[in-house]
């Protein structure tokens, strides 16, 4: 079955690492990429800034470079980025602006939805938010009215996980990624919001699992399976994030 992993991190220590609340992640390249991902049929991905790459564009060109076709980038903006880089790290085939509400190290969640929709209107990009559904409710009639969004780690906790739902049936997506994260059962979670919208799960490794309880195993993949059975769990795993992601593959 093909894969595109929708979320991934490249940690390169030859790029700027800012630590985040004391933390620094180990070395995860692209070489290192390949080799956990070796006995996957992975055709594509989405590599995604962290906290701790803040603003810096560096790295994320390189692993683009590295990792090829197929692969997209989620990078982070400060709030007066130019026009010119906007559309510069578009043809290096960035898609997505990323706001981590959870960690920090972006842009302040007031400018949310001036970037949104300046990304949106300029190159096509959505947003992808790093958030617990606990503080859904304080911005949930911001996110239902942005462009384009999806919510990474499937929301993480079961408080506010009513208003995730909310918020799929408004047509935002959800990765579903980073089981070792969450406080609540990943297979029942995936099952109701398969339910509102069988295209709103995009599957991700969350490779290589930074401050995870516990990294991505295969198990994750073969949950996805158990749950949707084979032909909605291939929609998940790679038609989903595909579809999300197309503007570059295509």
């Amino acid at each position: 079955m093909k894969i595109f992993d929708a979320h991934l991190h490249i940690i390169d220590p030859k790029y700027p690492l800012i630590p985040n609340q004391g933390y620094v992640p180990d070395q995860f390249t692209c070489k290192d990429y390949k080799e956990k991902t070796k006995n996957l049929n992975v055709t594509g991905g989405a590599i995604v800034s962290g906290s701790f790459q803040g603003f810096d564009q560096s790295y994320l060109k390189k692993a683009l470079h590295l990792l090829g076709e197929g692969f997209v980038g989620v990078t982070q903006l400060p709030y007066d980025v130019s026009d010119d880089e906007i559309i510069e790290l578009h043809k290096l085939g960035v898609r997505a602006v990323r706001f981590n509400v959870k960690r920090g190290g972006t842009e302040a969640m007031v400018n949310l939805e001036n970037v949104a929709r300046r990304v949106y209107e300029m190159v096509n990009w959505h947003v992808e938010l790093y958030i617990d559904s606990t503080k859904l409710k304080d911005y949930f009639s911001l996110i239902v009215n942005l462009p384009a969004v999806s919510i990474d780690h499937l929301g993480l906790t079961q408080d506010g996980f009513h208003d995730l739902l909310r918020l799929v049936d408004q047509g935002v997506k959800v990765k579903s990624t980073g089981f070792g994260r969450l406080d609540f059962d990943p297979a029942k979670a995936m099952k109701q919001i398969h339910a509102v919208n069988p295209e709103a799960l995009l599957f991700g490794t969350d490779l290589p699992s930074t401050r995870a309880d516990r990294p991505f195993q295969l198990s994750d993949m073969e949950l996805i399976i158990d749950v949707l059975g084979e032909n909605e769990a291939r929609k998940v795993l790679c038609e989903n994030g595909v579809n999300w992601y197309q503007k570059v593959l295509n």
